[in-house]
């Protein structure tokens, strides 16, 4: 069916391929809010270790543990840049499917393209987070 540029039909269309990359956004927010509360956590960790004398314990850790915390922090970092970096894509796929329709251009192609690359940022986000909770039970993974 062809739908007119420029048309409310066409705006119609765009809105509505659009519903899913806003979606994921919401998504991607609370994944970035996850991150973020596990980076704290180890950061604080990290610092109640530095505080420690001698051959004294904080929580179960002791200094030997802080190469293994910041490796921990270092993963989550990661998968932090790739999710801001998957939702950077996804708002210029939501920007650029309504400035390819005002141009009159199809946006089948480019919407396509633009969610793939953020899919797999996003997916490679998720792999980090899940070595790095493997790796916080001493799984060899990380």
């Amino acid at each position: 069916m062809y739908v007119a540029p420029g048309s409310l039909e066409q705006l119609s269309e765009i809105i509505s391929h659009v519903v899913a990359p806003a979606f994921l956004l919401g998504a991607m927010a609370s994944f970035v809010s996850i991150l973020t509360n596990r980076i704290s956590g180890l950061q604080d960790r990290i610092r109640e270790i530095g505080r420690i004398e001698g051959d004294g314990h904080v929580n179960g850790h002791t200094a030997v543990d802080l190469p293994h915390l910041r490796h921990r922090v270092k993963l989550l970092h990661k998968a932090f840049v790739l999710t801001i970096a998957s939702g950077v894509v996804t708002c210029i796929l939501i920007i650029g499917a309504f400035a390819v329709a005002l141009l009159g251009f199809q946006h089948v192609g480019f919407a396509a393209v633009l969610f793939m690359i953020s899919m797999v940022l996003l997916f490679c986000a998720l792999l980090l987070l899940s070595v790095e909770v493997a790796s916080e039970n001493g799984n060899p993974l990380a």
